[in-house]
């Protein structure tokens, strides 16, 4: 399909297409696609997220550009001044607390140079602090003079005093590819542990890196996302029916995941929709193995 169509066609790839009544305002710009799930929105998220009313929406994913000066296209600038950076991560985030229903959940995934300044202006908001997420990549080059830089950061708050829902998630015991054995021998207790796996800890060393062809968009050359990280955080945080928030849509991975755990979604980007649609319609985009158990009911 010529990108171009993108540009001039709105698309329903659905016969019963999901309308967000009450959430979108009815003079929000016509979203560029329609699945039975979600919605897409294409432009400037500082302007998209006014349409959105107060209070709606369940949980919000954002994975903003992180300022390190890479071309994502002309209306895109990731080469800010720092405080004009942080200024504008504030104004989209003040939004993003605006929108979420009160124990809403909001996952900001960046680097722990941004995120460690973004933590207490979200306090500032009425947020409460979950957890700092080290996502584990070792896919950095060394810089002279500091420790190896070897994880992304995934903030984790809540709007309000708690979640309004958190569901445990279980990872299978570690086991060594070679011969079979547990890798840890868990203090002389392993057959006293949960045959489901053990409680998911916040350092994340199993989300692998997305470097295949049959994991990602050959149109998008930046970095993507696994569909294993998203699929963890909707599982935590999310219930079938909720609806999910991805004010930087980038290459679909939120909205794919949310097609496959039927989750209702929002997406808003400003460069990418081609791309993005391309994934929803043609879907031959793999999602990466998630072996995670959900081990209890929301609460």
């Amino acid at each position: 399909m010529p990108e171009i169509l993108y540009q001039q066609q709105r698309l329903d790839i659905s016969p019963t297409p999901w309308i967000p009544q009450g959430i979108l305002g009815t003079d929000c710009p016509e979203p560029i696609l329609r699945t039975e799930q979600g919605v897409l929105l294409q432009g400037n998220c500082l302007e998209l997220l006014k349409y959105i009313a107060s209070d709606t929406i369940d949980m919000v994913f954002a994975d903003p550009p992180f300022n390190l000066g890479k071309r994502y296209g002309s209306r895109v600038n990731d080469q800010r001044q720092e405080t004009e950076y942080i200024e504008w991560m504030h104004s989209w985030l003040s939004e993003c607390e605006r929108v979420l229903c009160p124990g809403g959940s909001l996952f900001v995934y960046n680097l722990p140079k941004w995120n460690v300044l973004l933590g207490s202006y979200l306090i500032e908001l009425g947020f409460t602090f979950r957890h700092w997420i080290a996502v584990d990549a070792k896919t950095c080059m060394p810089i002279r003079g500091r420790l190896y830089p070897s994880h992304y950061s995934l903030l984790y708050y809540s709007k309000g005093d708690k979640p309004k829902t958190f569901r445990k998630i279980r990872t299978p015991i570690a086991t060594c590819r070679h011969c079979g054995g547990d890798i840890k021998d868990y203090g002389g207790h392993r057959r006293a542990m949960n045959p489901k796996g053990v409680n998911l800890p916040d350092v994340w060393t199993d989300i692998p890196p997305v470097r295949h062809w049959k994991f990602k968009s050959k149109k998008r050359k930046t970095n993507q996302l696994s569909t294993k990280l998203l699929d963890r955080v909707v599982e935590i945080s999310t219930v079938p029916g909720d609806v999910v928030l991805d004010p930087f849509g980038g290459a679909g991975t939120t909205f794919a995941v949310c097609e496959q755990k039927h989750r209702h979604w929002i997406g808003i980007e400003i460069e990418n929709c081609d791309v993005i649609i391309e994934r929803l319609t043609v879907g031959d985009i793999d999602h990466h193995v998630n072996t995670d158990t959900v081990d209890d009911q929301p609460h």
